[in-house]
């Protein structure tokens, strides 16, 4: 018979201590006594509001990207050339157009194809107030995720090739700007060339026409007279790397 000791807790609970030599008893005694009951144990420390907003808001952000990215990748497998992109522009690309846009600036400003709203949100982080985005959309799925998302915005379905009789009775002012992720590579030239046309006929003199693109020449001839041409630096951190074109009336 194994040797050992007997403690008792507070409770009067006997416990077995290990000996010289173990029974199957003995061993199940000492592997009970080696437990720490769960009461016992002290509480973890509660995280700060602050930072339990922030971990839920980061944690919704990514189910909401990820649902973005859903959405957007089933529009373009059904229609590839429509859509133009497989994932929604990358938050870095989506801040770089926006920074062309002068939030002081009177005047609505027009996005065109905002899909799932990236560049939309980067617009209004960099001060555009909702209300004063025009935002053209042609999927149907996409305007009503933007009229629930934006509910201030102005959401208009239709296609943004056909900018001038599609817009010229909604808008009461020139816009202050017009930002673009339409494929517009895609597209014929002279399909591109009466897009900016409409697109300035819509302006303010000198309001930029943003608009990017994953090819690395400029999607509107740089020969065009009327208009002068500027190209950003490459993007790389975006899902392929793109550049960004602004355009403006001379």
């Amino acid at each position: 018979m194994a040797s050992g000791s007997v403690r008792r807790t507070s409770n009067g609970t006997a416990l077995t201590v290990s000996g010289r030599r173990s029974t199957p008893e003995g061993s199940a005694a000492r592997s009970a006594a080696s437990l720490v009951p769960v009461s016992s144990m002290p509480n973890p420390m509660p995280l700060h509001p602050v930072a339990t907003r922030v971990a839920k808001k980061g944690l919704l952000d990514k189910v909401l990207r990820f649902d973005d990215e859903v959405h957007f990748l089933k529009s373009w497998i059904e229609k590839p050339l429509a859509t133009g992109a497989v994932m929604p522009s990358g938050r870095i690309l989506a801040r770089t157009m926006a920074r062309y846009v002068d939030p002081t600036q009177d005047g609505p400003v027009i996005e065109l194809g905002p899909g799932t709203g990236p560049v939309t949100e980067a617009l209004v982080r960099h001060g555009v107030e909702p209300r004063r985005l025009v935002l053209v959309e042609f999927n149907p799925t996409f305007c009503r995720l933007l009229r629930t998302r934006d509910p201030e915005a102005t959401v208009v379905q239709g296609d943004a090739y056909r900018l001038r009789p599609l817009l010229s009775s909604l808008m009461k002012e020139p816009a202050a700007a017009l930002v673009s992720s339409l494929p517009l590579m895609t597209k014929p030239l002279r399909t591109r060339v009466r897009l900016i046309s409409d697109a300035l006929h819509l302006m303010a003199p000198h309001a930029p026409f943003v608009q990017f693109t994953y090819a690395m020449v400029t999607p509107i001839p740089k020969a065009t007279s009327s208009i002068t041409v500027h190209a950003s630096d490459l993007v790389w951190a975006n899902v392929l790397p793109a550049r960004v074109w602004v355009y403006r009336g001379r």
